[in-house]
């Protein structure tokens, strides 16, 4: 494996990226112990964020359900998710229907270009692609866009890719625990320090509906589009 592949990884600490990058306050994740865990307490504005799991439904979208509530000014873009996002749990969540926007494209490069370019524009306050096998270019381009945004961007994509050289700054590989309200999180790249090994956490949130959030990520909900409006 090349230097270049070790540095994508995360598995190669550059002491000059510590020096040229001073540490911001984050935006929360919403999950105390994941806070705990990155720098700055929360994302860093302008950053990608790799999703890596195999399970649908194994707590992906819970994952990001508070970050999207607390998300009302700006749009929060979907794009081409493997089911349509069922609305009235996502409201009772506490998400802004009127500030969702759902696409779906023709190809894997209408896919990319969509991501890339809604990152590019600073009008998202978060962007989630699902992907398959892109190349480490393709992902170079979308953390150079959201660097550009500053914005985020969640792309999901299948365990398989792990090994796979990455520009997102942040890398989660996501497995289902035995609790349906627990999710074990591997951080395998995050922004400022080492990967951090497998660790469950809590998907309970005081502030939301836990059995509306449970049903927005499951297959098999009765699916109502999102679009401005409601």
């Amino acid at each position: 494996m090349s230097l270049e592949q070790l540095l994508e990884r995360g598995a190669v600490w550059r002491a000059s990226e510590a020096v040229a990058e001073p540490v911001v306050a984050g935006l929360s994740c919403g999950h105390l112990e994941l806070d705990q865990l990155l720098q700055g307490q929360g994302w860093q504005p302008g950053s990608l964020v790799e999703v890596l799991y195999d399970t649908e439904g194994c707590g992906e979208l819970r994952l990001l359900l508070p970050l999207l509530a607390a998300s009302q000014e700006r749009w929060v873009l979907w794009v081409d998710p493997p089911h349509i996002p069922y609305a009235p749990a996502l409201k009772a969540a506490g998400v802004a229907l009127d500030r969702l926007l759902l696409v779906r494209s023709n190809s894997r490069r209408d896919r990319l270009w969509c991501i890339e370019q809604a990152l590019k524009s600073g009008c998202c306050s978060a962007v989630l692609g699902w992907l398959g096998d892109v190349s480490p270019q393709a992902l170079r381009r979308l953390q150079l866009a959201a660097a550009e945004g500053e914005g985020l961007g969640f792309i999901f994509r299948p365990t398989a890719c792990k090994d796979q050289a990455s520009a997102a700054p942040y890398r989660l590989l996501l497995e289902p625990d035995q609790a349906p309200d627990r999710l074990a999180v591997s951080v395998l790249k995050r922004r400022g320090g080492w990967p951090l090994s497998r660790r469950v956490l809590s998907l309970r949130q005081r502030s939301l509906g836990n059995r509306a959030a449970s049903l927005a990520s499951l297959p098999g909900a009765s699916a109502a589009r999102v679009r401005p409006g409601g």
